[in-house]
């Protein structure tokens, strides 16, 4: 029995439905180590997924997806938050607008030493949220869809989305790092997280922030 090429596996994929399921918690590919990208797909076929990822994003909603999450184990991640507003210096978040853009073979190291804790939900993991800390800067390198390198130093939210994808194509969750304590069902999600920061619900529910 033939083992299909990754081009066999998007080729499957891409003629299935849309958006493409995402597939949650427990799937093995979330657990494993990305491929890294090295020209397995034609450019067509690359674009074609891209386009794909970038449709079942906007579809969850969402502002990341990486290809594990879409059942390909792939170092490969779509990006976009259209926040819209202009960045707000008292927001606590650093919130900033994302253009679309892809990683590909990403990797993040952090820039100082500040770690920020804020609610994030995922997904794969449909629903919930929990409070995770995250280096509030970090230096992104990669490649984009076109092959150009990627060097550049992302802060607040923008910098948490590029390190939620990434941790991805590690076989990482957000859980991992999470405070359980803060964990929130879908039920009860809207109770602390629409808060501008998880203070209260740090409070309330009895863990430390850093």
């Amino acid at each position: 029995m033939s083992v299909s090429t990754m081009a066999d596996q998007v080729e499957a994929l891409l003629a299935g439905p849309r958006p493409l399921p995402i597939v949650q918690a427990g799937r093995p590919v979330l657990r494993q180590v990305a491929t890294p990208y090295d020209g397995q797909l034609s450019d067509l076929l690359l674009a074609e997924l891209i386009e794909a990822m970038r449709d079942t994003m906007h579809a969850a909603p969402g502002v990341g997806l990486a290809a594990p999450q879409v059942g390909l184990g792939l170092a490969l991640a779509v990006l976009e938050d259209d926040w819209g507003d202009e960045p707000d210096p008292d927001d606590p978040r650093e919130h900033a607008t994302v253009p679309f853009r892809v990683i590909i073979n990403p990797h993040y190291e952090p820039v100082g030493t500040e770690r920020v804790a804020f609610y994030e939900g995922c997904l794969s993991v449909k629903g919930y949220a929990a409070v995770t800390p995250r280096w509030r800067s970090v230096r992104l390198t990669g490649h984009d869809e076109t092959g150009a390198a990627l060097d550049e130093v992302l802060t607040g939210w923008p910098a948490r989305i590029v390190q939620h994808e990434t941790d991805h194509l590690r076989g990482r969750l957000y859980l991992d790092g999470a405070e359980l304590r803060s964990l929130l069902s879908p039920e009860e999600a809207a109770r602390y997280a629409v808060d501008p920061t998880p203070a209260r619900a740090a409070a309330e529910l009895g863990f430390a922030l850093p």
